[in-house]
Formats: structure tokens, C-alpha cells, sequence
């Protein structure tokens, strides 16, 4: 918990709970904004884990799905951290930043995964450590997005997944820009140079809670790993392949045998889908699915993120079937729980049912 950060950002209104920031008074108007103005949000809910050595870049190639040599200080990269079966346990944002190699994750994720990597370090001269208050995370997102960091920043990425570090006289701080439809930039920093971004965009934009992220980063499509879906997924099932997550040039790593052979000998059953859901109780990742079109013996599928929508039911994430996505219906909880709209994704699939 960042108290320095969370005491800035009482100056704003911010509402918090069990010390982490939730919202700004306003949680609706915030999703709202999300969607048609440009916002600037807290990200406390997400945690780093910062690699340093000789032996880091080795050592997490060994460790990730994602081609580490391909993370520079100009590019960023997602990827997943599997159990030997191909499961993931947690899909990571890589990026740079000072001595740093960063992965960015949930931050109720970062201690168990923290642990586990550390198992396998042996002789290599890598040193992995809880970076998750070391920066201070924040995005910004919108039409005007690009233009409003381009002012203050004097650059900012022009292509998803690329890194710009702010010039030393103008800001310490790390900038990547996101995929999606709308303009996205995620944002680490020092405190004071964070401080100093978040009053001068005040005037330009509706300051929010992660929520409002969460729902954009469901939108785009981008897959997450929380701890009631660790293990529930291969890397294929959250659509990797599609985001440049996974090599399958690179040679060895932790799950590699059995993501490879889904790749080169299996079929996948069951990928990542978009949808939108009416329901009476807010679904959480992890909710099962179940289809009239799947075998009794068998899940439909499971929810891998969920966000109320402003527009009404929440919008979701749901790894399933594919032939109950493209032929059938997915319900939420039970065959007569709601039914899933599906919409398409922003890139490889057409829209399933």
C-alpha cells in the first residue's frame, strides 16, 4: 500500500476500501466516461515484479510464454506464467524500466507468483523483488488522450505495445500505449512525477477507480488471470497466440511442451469470447457457464473477467466452448441462468453465435 499515494489522492475525492482506491464518489459517471470522455485512473490494483542481473532476460525466457528478447525499452510485451501442464498462472504485462525487467500483474497475484519463480532461480544471477510500490501506476485513456500526454510529455507511443520513456528535463515516467479502439496509455512513474501528471490533467479529464480500466481492458479483449481462475486456462484459451504472447520459435519454457503440442497437434475446443450479460448478482471470473449444446458430463466453459457495463448488465470475458459459442448458447450459472450476448472481439475471430 502506497499511504503517500493514497493521501494525494484523498485531495481528489477518492473513495477507498481496505486501503486501496476504488473511486472517485461517482462510480457511474466514471464508467460512463470511460466510454465516451477521456479518464485518468488509479491503478493500485495491479502489482510489479522487477527481474535485475546479468541472468534476468535468460532466466525469464525460461520462465514465460512471450519472447523476452522482444521486450526493449521501446516495445512492451504480454505473456502468461504456466504450471509444467500448460496452465496459466498468470498473465503479465512486460516492460522496462531503469534497471528493470517489469511484469505487471494482478496484485493479488504478485506474492504467490513472487514465491514460484523464485524456486527456480538455482545459480542464476537474477534478483526478483515486490516492486508494486517502488512506482506509482496511473492510466489515461480517451480521444484526447494522446494529444493531452503529447503536451505535458512532449511524446508519447504511436503503436499499441510500444514504450516511450519521458525525457529526463520533462517527467520520469514510463509510458506504454495499450491496443484498442480507443487512444490508452499506461503510465509508471516516480511519485512526485506522477503527482505532477495527475494535477495537470485535472482540469481534462474525470479522474476514476480501476474499474473503468478493467471494463476497457475487457473490451479490447485482453486476457487476465485472477486467483479464482489460476490454472483454469492454457495460454491459447485466453487468445495469446493472437496477441503475440506466445513464441513458439524460442525453445524451452515452464509449459512449453504442452502449449506447443496444442499448437502443432491438438484442436483447440475452447477460446476466449466477448460478450455481455443481464444479471441479477455481479458475476465474478470463475462463474461457470453451461450450454443446452454442451455434454452433460462437461463444462461449457467459465468467466475469465466481468465489469458492469454502463449501458446496462455487465460486460464479460468468458473462455467456453467453441462450438456452444458459435452454434449454441452460453448461460451464466445454469441452463437457465442468463444467456451471453456475444459481440466480437477487436481482432481474429468473427462474432461467435
Amino acid at each position: 500500500m502506497n499511504v503517500a499515494w493514497n493521501d494525494f489522492l484523498e485531495r481528489f475525492g477518492v473513495c477507498l476500501e481496505s486501503g486501496r482506491p476504488v473511486h472517485f464518489g461517482r462510480p457511474d459517471v466514471e464508467r460512463w466516461a470511460a466510454l465516451h470522455g477521456d479518464i485518468c485512473g488509479d491503478r493500485s490494483d495491479q502489482g510489479l515484479i522487477a527481474a535485475h542481473g546479468p541472468d534476468a532476460d535468460p532466466f525469464l525466457q525460461g520462465q514465460l510464454t512471450c519472447d523476452v528478447r522482444a521486450v526493449t525499452p521501446d516495445r512492451s510485451r504480454i505473456g502468461a506464467y504456466c504450471t509444467p501442464k500448460g496452465r496459466a498462472l498468470a498473465c503479465l504485462r512486460l516492460f522496462r524500466r531503469e534497471d528493470a525487467l517489469c511484469l505487471e500483474l494482478p496484485r493479488a497475484l504478485v506474492g504467490p507468483t513472487l514465491t514460484r519463480l523464485r524456486r527456480y532461480v538455482l545459480r542464476a544471477k537474477v534478483r526478483l523483488e515486490d516492486a508494486s510500490d517502488r512506482w506509482t501506476r496511473i492510466d489515461v485513456a480517451g480521444p484526447n488522450a494522446d494529444a493531452l500526454l503529447t503536451k505535458l510529455l512532449g511524446a508519447v507511443p504511436r503503436a499499441a505495445n510500444e514504450v516511450v520513456q519521458a525525457p529526463a528535463d520533462s517527467r520520469d515516467i514510463t509510458v506504454i500505449r495499450l491496443p484498442g479502439s480507443t487512444p490508452r496509455f499506461e503510465l509508471h512513474g516516480s511519485l512526485m512525477a506522477v503527482q505532477a501528471l495527475w494535477t495537470q490533467l485535472e482540469a481534462d479529464v474525470t479522474f476514476t477507480g480501476p474499474e473503468p480500466w478493467r471494463l476497457l481492458e475487457i473490451l479490447a479483449g485482453t486476457p487476465a488471470v485472477y486467483p479464482e481462475t489460476v490454472e483454469a486456462f492454457v495460454p491459447q484459451m485466453l487468445n495469446l497466440q493472437l496477441l503475440d504472447g506466445i513464441s513458439f520459435q524460442k525453445g524451452c519454457y515452464t509449459g512449453q511442451e504442452i502449449v506447443a503440442r496444442t499448437h502443432y497437434l491438438g484442436k483447440l475446443k475452447r477460446r476466449m469470447v466477448l460478450g455481455r450479460v443481464d444479471s441479477p448478482t455481479p458475476p465474478r471470473p470463475g462463474d461457470p457457464l453451461f450450454s443446452p449444446q454442451a455434454d452433460a458430463s462437461q463444462s461449457a466453459g467459465q468467466l475469465a473477467d466481468a465489469c458492469p457495463h454502463p449501458d446496462g448488465g455487465y460486460a464479460v470475458l468468458a473462455v467456453a466452448l467453441i462450438e456452444c459459442a458459435e452454434r449454441g448458447t452460453l448461460h451464466l450459472n445454469g441452463i437457465g441462468g442468463p444467456a451471453l450476448r456475444l459481440e466480437p472481439l477487436p481482432y481474429g475471430f468473427e462474432p461467435a453465435g
